[in-house]
């Protein structure tokens, strides 16, 4: 049985006094609710083929998220993403996230000749792979890590 003071207790070993609403401009910033600004921009601009083909700028935002693992990075968005399971500010900017992630990465498939759908199929792969990857722990060493890596990465780019 969950207790009364379940969610208060919650708020207090949060370190915001209950009152998680006060994070939503910081959220809005850093995680794109602001236009021009955050994750969104981000995410156009790491989606930019400023006359780079299609594939290679794929496999440079696979390079981007799979060489360099941010556990802060990844901490945040995982913590962001729980924060909006309960709140509807959070959820707004996760489902923008999402959102400009899957539209821009599907405009790369289409321009590589994938049809709107098939594209939209292949961007969400795209991201399960990207956020799947960094998710998983491989005590194996870097290159080992790397090697694994690269088979999906690659079948991402057929």
């Amino acid at each position: 049985m969950r207790s009364r003071n379940a969610g208060q207790h919650r708020h207090q070993r949060s370190g915001h006094g209950g009152d998680e609403r006060g994070l939503a401009p910081a959220l809005g910033k850093s995680f794109g609710l602001a236009e021009g600004e955050g994750r969104s921009a981000s995410i156009a601009q790491q989606t930019s083929l400023d006359g780079e083909p299609p594939r290679e700028r794929l496999k440079a935002v696979i390079q981007l998220y799979s060489e360099r693992l941010n556990p802060d990075g990844m901490a945040i968005e995982l913590a962001i993403r729980q924060w909006a399971r309960s709140d509807g500010t959070a959820a707004a900017a996760v489902a923008s996230v999402d959102a400009a992630r899957l539209k821009h990465v599907a405009e790369l498939y289409r321009a590589t000749g994938l049809d709107a759908e098939e594209a939209e199929a292949q961007a969400f792969l795209f991201y399960c792979f990207i956020f799947g990857q960094s998710l998983l722990f491989d005590e194996r060493g870097p290159r080992k890590r790397s090697q694994l890596v690269a088979k999906p990465a690659e079948k991402l780019l057929n």
